[in-house]
C-alpha cells in the first residue's frame, strides 16, 4: 500500500446529483407498480406470476374431475407447470392445432366420441407424426398390432398410422370399446395409455374402478392431468399468458382427393402431373412410405392442394 488516503468531498452538486438519482429510482420502482396493477389477467397468470390459477371446477367428456383432492389438483398443477412454461413447444403445438383439428373434430363426432379427445391426441404426441421408443406411431401413437386389428394396413409401402383421418378412426374404435368395458371416459383414456390388460390387472388389485383413486405406473398417473392441462391452454390460451392472433395460427389446407386404383411407379411424376412438387404431395400424405405404389387390389385416395393453397395469404 502507498498509504494514500481517498476522501469524498460531499459538494453540493454532488449532493443534487445524488438526490435526483434517489427519486428516479422511487420513481421507477412506483412505475412498475403502478404497471403490474394494470396488467391484464392473462399476462399476470402467465408471465409474472411463477404459477397458473387452477379452476374449481373441470371437467373431461363430461366426468367431473375432483379438484377438491389435494393429490388431484396438485397433479394438475405439475401438468399445468409443465405445459404452460415450456412456452416454444407449446405455442406451436397451439398454432398446429387448428389444423389439426379441423380433421380430428369430424370424426370423434362421427363415431359419438366426446370432443375432448382431440386434447388426449395433443398429449399423445404433440401434434406430430412421431415414432415412440416402443414403435408405436403417429398423432395416435398406435403399436403395429393394435393397428391391424382395427382395420389399419401397416406394410413397407403405405403405413395408415401417418393417415391423421383414418387413425383418428382407429383411435375411436378402441375408446369406444374400452367406454364399453368401464363405463367411464376417464377410464377409457387412461386404457389408451397403458393397455387394457394393465389397467384391468390395478383395478382388481386396489378394488377401484375410479381412474381418480388408482395408483398407476407414473406415465398413466399423469396422462389425464397432461390431457387436461393441454385443454385448459388450448381453450384459454389469452388467460395463461399465450397471446396468438388469429392469423398466426396454421391455416387448414383445402385439399382434393385423387382416387387411384392402379400401382404408382413413381410417386414424384405422380406428383407433377397433379401440379404438386413431391415435397407437397407426400407432406399430405405421409402415409405414403415409398416413392412406389404397388398395385393391391386396393383403392386409396391420395390428397392434393386445391389450386392455389400453396400461397400462404389464400388459405383459409
Amino acid at each position: 500500500m502507498s498509504g494514500k488516503k481517498f476522501s469524498f468531498w460531499f459538494t453540493p452538486v454532488a449532493y443534487v446529483t445524488g438526490v435526483l438519482i434517489l427519486i428516479s429510482l422511487v420513481l421507477t420502482i412506483q412505475g412498475f407498480s403502478n404497471q403490474e396493477e394494470n396488467i391484464p389477467a392473462p399476462q399476470k397468470a402467465g408471465f409474472l406470476y411463477p404459477s397458473f390459477a387452477i379452476p374449481e371446477k373441470l371437467e373431461f367428456a363430461g366426468e367431473d374431475v375432483p379438484l377438491g383432492d389435494f393429490d388431484i389438483r396438485e397433479s394438475l398443477d405439475r401438468e399445468m407447470l409443465v405445459n404452460g412454461f415450456f412456452h416454444s413447444r407449446t405455442i406451436f403445438i397451439l398454432k398446429k392445432s387448428k389444423r389439426y383439428f379441423s380433421v380430428i373434430e369430424p370424426v370423434l363426432k362421427k363415431y359419438g366420441v366426446p370432443d375432448d379427445f382431440k386434447y388426449l391426441a395433443m398429449a399423445e404426441s404433440d401434434l406430430d407424426n412421431v415414432v415412440s421408443p416402443a414403435h408405436a406411431v403417429g398423432v395416435w401413437q398406435i403399436l403395429e398390432g393394435t393397428a391391424k386389428e382395427y382395420g389399419l394396413e401397416v406394410n413397407s409401402y403405405v403405413d395408415e398410422r401417418y393417415d391423421l383421418e383414418k387413425s383418428t378412426e382407429a383411435a375411436c374404435k378402441y375408446l369406444l370399446q374400452s367406454y364399453k368395458k368401464y363405463g367411464s371416459w376417464t377410464l377409457a383414456a387412461a386404457s389408451y395409455n397403458m393397455g387394457r390388460s394393465n389397467l384391468d390387472g390395478q383395478i382388481s388389485r386396489q378394488l377401484t374402478n375410479n381412474y381418480y383413486d388408482l395408483l398407476l405406473n407414473d406415465e398413466t398417473a399423469r396422462y389425464i392431468f397432461r390431457v387436461l392441462a393441454n385443454k385448459l391452454l388450448t381453450e384459454n390460451p389469452e388467460y395463461f399468458g399465450f397471446h396468438i392472433n388469429d392469423n398466426e395460427y396454421y391455416p387448414v389446407i383445402k385439399v382434393k382427393k385423387i382416387s387411384v386404383e392402379s400401382s404408382i411407379p413413381n410417386i414424384a411424376e405422380f406428383a407433377a402431373e397433379q401440379s404438386v412438387n413431391y415435397k407437397i404431395l407426400k407432406q399430405l400424405n405421409p402415409w405414403l412410405r415409398q416413392n412406389t405404389l404397388p398395385d393391391n387390389s386396393r383403392v386409396y385416395e391420395i390428397s392434393v392442394p386445391e389450386p392455389g393453397q400453396r400461397s400462404y395469404t389464400s388459405i383459409d
